[in-house]
C-alpha cells in the first residue's frame, strides 16, 4: 500500500492490544503509527471487498482470495488469459463466479497495486529465480507421443 496524504486520528486501545500492536510493529520494523495505519487500511479493504484477505509474501503484504493460495494479481492474470471471462476462470478454479468477480472488483479499485505485482511477476526470469533457488532448471514439456 502506497503512502498518501494522511490525517491524524487519535484512538484508545486496550492495554493488551497496544502491547500486541507494538510487538507487531517491532517485528516488522515498522513504527507503531505505520503498523496501525496498515492494519486499519487492510481492515477497511476487507470490509469493502468480499473474499479479500491480506498475507505476507516474499514481496511483502498482498491481497489474497480467502480460502485459497492465490493472490488477487494471480487471479487477474487468469482473467486476462481467459480474455476477461469471469465464468471461465471460475470454472478453471472451481470457484463460484462471485469469488472471481471479487478479485476483479478489488483490482479495479486498486489498479496500481495489481499492475505493479503483475509487472514484477513478468520480470521474473530463470536467472532471477536461480538466485534464491540455485537448483532451478528450465523445463520444457514435450508433446504427447501417439501410441
Amino acid at each position: 500500500m502506497k503512502a498518501t496524504r494522511s490525517v491524524v486520528i487519535s484512538m484508545r486501545l486496550p492495554e493488551v492490544t497496544g502491547t500486541r500492536l507494538k510487538r507487531l510493529a517491532s517485528a516488522r520494523g515498522w513504527t507503531n503509527s505505520d503498523a496501525s495505519a496498515r492494519l486499519v487500511e487492510e481492515g477497511l479493504r476487507r470490509s469493502e471487498f468480499a473474499f479479500i484477505d491480506f498475507r505476507d509474501s516474499s514481496v511483502g503484504r498482498q491481497a489474497y482470495l480467502q480460502g485459497s493460495s492465490l493472490a488477487v494479481w494471480e487471479v487477474v492474470l487468469l482473467i486476462r488469459a481467459y480474455n476477461g471471462g469471469i465464468s471461465a476462470v471460475a470454472t478453471h478454479l472451481r470457484w463460484p463466479n462471485s469469488k472471481v468477480q471479487a478479485a476483479a472488483n478489488y483490482a479495479a479499485a486498486f489498479p496500481q497495486e495489481i499492475e505493479e505485482a503483475l509487472s514484477e511477476n513478468a520480470n521474473v526470469g530463470l536467472e532471477n529465480l536461480k538466485r534464491p533457488l540455485p537448483q532451478a532448471e528450465e523445463y520444457t514439456a514435450r508433446a504427447k507421443s501417439k501410441a
